[in-house]
This record gives structure tokens, sequence and C-alpha cells, in this order.
């Protein structure tokens, strides 16, 4: 976490704007996170006999997953004022949803009420976008999934922004 560091104030007494700053920690968050993605997928390829349907839109919805992890990661570090408050988001809000998702199984088969309540999950967006561009098939349609996704980085941007702009708990 930058600010625990004192590295966000240096950040901050720099004469540039939050776009920079954004761009800079959400870039090599998200860099990071696609150098990984990357990784995992030629390490699968070695044991996995595997077909993308759809290429280009797998790494499309791998850069718009990791950007949009890296901006909601990037809002938690400036929200939280410690590393208890950092680890409770993933542990007790992205464990959960990631596993309520549709990660490891279809929507279609819960029940019906509980298919209705999934959909308020932004992760079970970014998983059908996957599913689809490797499967061509997927629970929810592709546009939706890629609006979705869109909707959720715009509103994880315009908080950063926010955070950043306001100095919430950045400036004493």
């Amino acid at each position: 976490m930058p600010r625990s560091r004192a590295r966000i104030y240096e950040v901050l007494s720099a004469p540039i704007g939050w776009v920079e700053i954004v761009v800079g920690y959400v870039g090599a968050a998200a860099s990071k996170s696609i150098i990984l993605g990357t990784i995992i997928l030629l390490t699968a390829r070695m044991f996995v006999a595997y077909h993308i349907a759809h290429p280009v839109w797998m790494v499309a919805f791998l850069v718009l997953t990791a950007v949009t992890f890296s901006l909601f990661g990037f809002m938690i570090g400036l929200w939280a004022d410690g590393f208890e408050k950092l680890q409770l988001v993933p542990m007790l809000i992205v464990t959960p949803l990631t596993f309520l998702g549709g990660s490891f199984y279809s929507l279609q088969m819960l029940p019906p009420t509980w298919q209705k309540l999934t959909l308020f999950n932004p992760v079970v967006y970014l998983v059908s976008g996957f599913r689809w561009s490797f499967y061509d098939a997927s629970d929810v349609r592709v546009e939706v999934s890629l609006g979705m996704t869109l909707g959720f980085s715009f509103v994880c941007l315009v908080v950063a922004r926010w955070l950043i702009k306001s100095g919430y708990r950045l400036k004493s």
C-alpha cells in the first residue's frame, strides 16, 4: 500500500494530475496482471489442449478485467488506513463474489431465484465474457458482459478520481 510507505504523499506533491496518478498505479498493476495471466495461459497449454474461440475478445476481456480489478484495488488502497482494512475487502467481498460468480459452475445450475440474484454480482459478467471468448458459450450475452464490465470499471474510476481529488484520508 503506497500510503503506508508515504509514497502517495510524494505523488500528491508532484506536479501531476489525478489521471497520471491513476494511469501510473493502475497501469503498473494491470500490466503485472496481464503478464501473470499470459504466463498461466501458456503454462496451462503444456498440460491441457484448449482452443480459444475468440482470441481478440479473450485479450480484450483479459485487459479489461486486469484494469477493472486494478482500479478496484487502487480504490481500496486509498480507502484503507491499515493493512487490516486492506485485507478485509478481498477476504470478505472479492473472494465470495468470485465463488458465487459462476467461476466454477454455470448459472443455469442454480434455482431461478438465485440466478436472478447472481446477476447483481459484477464478477458474473467478467467470467461470462471469458467463458464466451474461450468456448463460444456463456450464461450472459457477451454484449451485456462487456457493458457491465465497462460500467463497473467506470464506477471504480469515478470513485478513485473522487478519492484523489478530495484527498480522502490522504491529506491531513
